[in-house]
């Protein structure tokens, strides 16, 4: 079998004279240059059985830190086993406004579609987070993409679509996951504008998916274009598929997984109605609907997304009134808050023991949303600023680098005992680095008193400085 593909350019405006690219088989190649644009790139991964000779499936991966070599490589076992070529710009951020992202992505379409022999009605976007949104919102502004894989990201504005759409919706999300209600709420909505849409859950936080779901998201993208007529019907890939979906919902029926077995069942019946009867499937999930223990779970998730909501009503209004009024006094009862929410976790009930990573992870990314928004404010709010990185160290107690802010700034306008105080915190919550520590930026003086030297000999064994005794 070949390993590389040879291609061939003329043409003094990309490359000044003749010359190869060679694009290996089965690995990631990375900062493949865009010949419209002098310093944007992407990264491209091409399955190992691919031939110039047949067009190809491909999935765009987006991450909007610029980091396509690292994104692509959550997919490419995936696209490996599911015969997709995946392509990953260099270039897009969330520092940029949405048209210059699209503007990024169109040369980079228009240089792969030229480069490689992608499949007409087969090009899909995908990523993760704030990569999914962008992702998401592609096809309404990009002709010919005939899919989105979003992974932890709900859509991110319903305004946008209509019942003209013409794009299929998969969402990936961990039941601990703080998006997880939304994508949830986000489903019938999709249902009601007639949008083809499935959402597959695994047990988990707000992590990259495994390959398993990658795999199967790409497998509702191959089926939905054999039920369209747009590729060839494969029964083999038919039967094989259906096969491994079906040993998956006796593992999830046996291993007691029923809100997961019957999400399976409702997308097995979707994928495969335009392929075979699904009478069986319908009759399954009419007996499980009768199940009292299925009853039971569902009422339990349900009371759990309700209580859920209310919690974090109050986190968005007592954060906002916090920041407006600089409160540094209610730290306490965000320490209160977290506690609460520790309790969780020795909860009975699956669903509470869910709801209690949930929402750590949401108050946690409205911290950082916050974060954001006054580091790009035109004023620089310090005293807002503070106040964030300090609830950082409540909900999140193993973020360094907030303290270490919390010090610096705190030294650098001579309050010394809120800066001691912060330090023997970082300290009590397991930080090391001793190097950083004593080259921290407005540091200089507080480094050189006592007070500094003795917590950190307590914590660290030993202070760069003698603590002088009287």
């Amino acid at each position: 079998m070949k390993k590389y593909i040879l291609l061939l350019f003329f043409g003094a405006v990309f490359w000044g004279s003749a010359q190869q690219l060679t694009l290996k088989k089965g690995v990631v190649i990375d900062s493949i240059r865009v010949k419209d644009a002098v310093s944007e790139s992407f990264s491209l991964f091409l399955p190992s059985t691919f031939e110039m000779d047949k067009n190809w499936p491909i999935l765009f991966v987006f991450d909007l830190e610029g980091r396509g070599k690292r994104a692509i490589r959550m997919y490419t076992e995936a696209a490996e086993n599911q015969g997709y070529v995946l392509a990953s710009s260099n270039n897009v951020s969330d520092t940029l406004s949405t048209s210059q992202n699209i503007l990024i992505t169109g040369r980079m379409f228009n240089e792969i579609i030229a480069l490689l022999p992608i499949q007409k009605n087969r090009t899909y976007s995908s990523g993760f987070g704030n990569g999914a949104r962008f992702a998401s919102i592609l096809p309404i502004f990009v002709k010919g993409v005939s899919g989105v894989l979003s992974c932890a990201m709900a859509y991110p504005n319903m305004e946008l679509l209509g019942t003209k759409s013409e794009f299929q919706y998969v969402g990936i999300v961990g039941k601990e996951d703080y998006a997880y209600p939304e994508m949830r709420a986000t489903k019938p909505l999709l249902d009601r504008l007639k949008l083809p849409n499935y959402l597959l859950v695994f047990n988990g936080g707000r992590q990259w998916p495994n390959t398993s779901y990658l795999e199967k998201a790409m497998e509702i993208f191959t089926l939905s274009a054999m039920a369209k007529g747009n590729i060839e019907r494969n029964e083999e890939y038919i039967r094989e598929t259906y096969a491994g979906n079906l040993r998956d919902l006796r593992s999830a029926m046996g291993g007691v997984r029923l809100l997961q077995a019957n999400n399976t069942l409702d997308r097995l019946m979707l994928v495969y109605r335009p392929f075979m009867d699904v009478d069986s499937l319908k009759k399954e999930k009419r007996e499980l609907k009768k199940n009292k223990l299925f009853k039971a779970m569902t009422r339990a998730e349900n009371n759990a997304l309700l209580k859920e909501a209310f919690i974090k009503e109050d986190f968005v209004y007592y954060l906002e009134e916090d920041i407006a009024t600089y409160n540094y006094n209610n730290i306490g009862w965000w320490v209160y808050q977290m506690e609460e929410l520790k309790k969780y976790d020795t909860s009975k009930i699956v669903a509470e023991r869910e709801m209690g990573k949930r929402l750590l992870g949401y108050i946690n990314a409205l911290i950082e949303d916050n974060l954001d928004m006054l580091k790009a404010a035109p004023r620089l709010d310090q005293e807002a600023l503070s106040l964030l990185w300090m609830l950082k160290t409540v909900t999140d107690p193993k973020e360094y680098r907030y303290y270490l802010k919390i010090i610096s700034h705190s030294a650098s306008t001579g309050d010394y005992g809120t800066a001691l105080f912060y330090l023997e915190e970082l300290l009590k919550n397991g930080y090391t680095d001793k190097t950083e520590l004593y080259s921290l930026e407005n540091t200089a003086l507080l480094r050189i008193t006592p007070e500094f030297n003795e917590i950190v000999a307590k914590y660290l064994q030993e202070a760069r400085y003698d603590i002088m005794e009287e």
